[in-house]
């Protein structure tokens, strides 16, 4: 992996589509894979919530709201 380019979904610009390249925190692993979050997945930013938290992602094509924290510890590749 090359760390240069990657970065924390929660610092994905509304708009911009990612692949997910890996998972941190194992307590949210399981989570997150039941989500559709396995590597390689890709998942477009929607919108954020007024307050800025959660933020609503696409993933397969369901909309799906993340806290800023949870999403902060999925690291993706910008495509």
């Amino acid at each position: 992996m090359d760390s240069k380019n990657q970065l924390s979904l929660s610092n994905l610009p509304i708009g911009d589509v990612g692949k997910v390249e890996y998972i941190k925190d194992n307590s949210l692993k399981r989570r997150f894979l039941d989500l559709g979050l396995i590597p390689n997945t890709k998942v477009k930013t929607e919108r954020y919530s007024p307050a800025g938290n959660p933020i609503a992602f696409n993933i397969r094509g369901t909309i799906i709201a993340i806290r800023r924290e949870e999403a902060e510890n999925i690291l993706i590749r910008k495509i």
